[in-house]
């Protein structure tokens, strides 16, 4: 009863109007935590991901301005249980048990030995790469072409040598091309409705942004690829086997939801493992508790980091960075720059790129409007910038996701990433040169 009450609360719904920079210093801490924790070991596998962000949640409510342990605890709940939190997780587990249930009926091996026979050695890198932006350009989600593509990067490395964060990497860069470009991604739906332009307008100026990146990383694959002497397995392929992953991919190909999409391959993978014999019910049963048991840790950092995040939002850290931004904007380029820091900043605050853009693109349209900027223009930096935030950030749930596939971790695969830097560069050039000059 007594946290019905304090839920209820206007004092822990509203958000303090002064929190200033103090109130983003969660992040600091975590960052401090883990990051030059891991460096002054040596070793970025020795701190695990979930104390950094347990300390970090601590500190986090220790500074808010709360008398009642309890009012804090139920604004750090209410962050933990945001319906975006909550489906990401419903994903992580769907995606574990269909991973775990792939593996043991032979599926990612099957798979593995397939793409090494068609692709050649030589051009193995640039091939992934290509294979995860079309996967994600059509499907329209960064988090569908991870679950649908580490699995099986994550295998030919192991069976070539290479290094797993790499390749799990090259995946992960694939995956935000589409993501930011699809026009069903849902970055693409927030940006265009909150300034009111077409999709098919904004999708022309981020191509003179993206497509650039992703021919740059593209040859830059090839050329890393040269030395890549990836010889076909030798072991026939049965092709039941290759069926969950072509499976996966076509319906997201069909536009079904990633939680469809998922729970249908867990049960197919049911079903060829029953007809192979690779094992029954018990068997099966068994295997999806194992693939919901090792996302674990991954679970365990979202609650953590949406409960963390909600008492930076509550402590005014976000109409810090809003208010702090939007004080010294002088002409369209400074505007331009002023948006991409505000979304990526609120990226930073929120791990979500969907909810970023949403919440500072009313702001960003009354500077379009104040400073007569291309609508268009704008939409695609919301985008741009908040793809590319999201695509490094350790606690995102893309990176998480392929951490939890590939067994790589987080900082060893942004280590490794190459797409989301070079989007990043290209972005900041299109405000500073003001190109493509037909929406600037």
């Amino acid at each position: 009863m007594a946290l019905q009450k304090h839920f209820s609360t206007d004092d822990i719904t509203a958000p303090r109007k002064k929190g200033g920079f103090f109130a983003l210093t969660p992040l600091l801490v975590f960052l401090l935590v883990y990051v030059v924790t891991s460096i002054l070991a040596k070793d970025f596998y020795k701190v695990p991901v979930t104390a950094a962000f347990l300390v970090a949640s601590v500190y986090a409510m220790f500074i808010t301005p709360l008398e009642k342990t309890d009012d804090k605890i139920a604004v750090f709940s209410r962050g933990a249980s945001n319906g975006n939190v909550l489906l990401m997780i419903w994903i992580f587990v769907l995606a574990g048990a269909f991973a775990a249930t792939a593996k043991d009926i032979g599926a990612i091996e099957a798979t593995v030995n397939g793409a090494l026979r068609i692709l050649p050695g030589k051009l193995i890198y640039a091939g992934l790469f290509l294979a995860s932006c079309f996967i994600s350009m059509a499907i329209g989600t960064s988090v569908g072409t991870i679950v649908a593509l580490v699995p099986i990067a994550s295998g030919i490395a192991a069976e070539t040598g290479m290094g797993v964060p790499f390749v799990t990497a090259i995946v992960v860069g694939g995956a935000f091309f589409g993501d930011n470009l699809s026009f069903i991604s849902d970055t693409t739906v927030a940006a265009t409705k909150t300034q009111g332009c077409s999709m098919k307008d904004k999708f022309k100026v981020n191509l003179w942004i993206a497509a650039p990146a992703a021919l740059v990383v593209t040859a830059l694959y090839v050329v890393l690829g040269l030395s890549v002497e990836a010889a076909p397995a030798a072991e026939s392929v049965n092709p039941l086997l290759v069926l969950p992953y072509l499976l996966v991919i076509g319906l997201a190909l069909c536009g079904m939801n990633v939680v469809t999409v998922l729970a249908t391959g867990i049960v197919v993978n049911g079903i060829i493992g029953w007809c192979t014999g690779a094992y029954d019910f018990v068997g099966w049963m068994a295997s999806v508790g194992s693939g919901i048991g090792s996302m674990g840790e991954l679970i365990i950092v979202s609650l953590l980091a949406g409960g963390m995040l909600e008492l930076i939002r509550f402590n005014g850290g976000l109409d810090y960075i809003i208010g702090s931004l939007t004080k010294h904007i002088s002409g369209r380029r400074t505007a331009g720059f002023t948006i991409a820091a505000l979304v990526s900043l609120v990226n930073v605050c929120t791990a979500n790129n969907t909810i970023a853009i949403i919440t500072t693109g009313p702001l960003a349209k009354d500077i379009t409007d104040r400073f007569g900027m291309d609508p268009r223009k704008t939409a695609s930096i919301l985008d741009t910038f908040s793809c590319f935030v999201q695509g490094i950030l350790p606690y995102g749930a893309q990176m998480l996701m392929a951490a939890g596939l590939s067994g790589a971790g987080t900082l060893a695969i942004i280590g490794n990433l190459y797409y989301p830097f070079v989007l990043g560069i290209f972005a900041v050039l299109s405000i500073l040169l003001r190109f493509p000059r037909k929406y600037s």
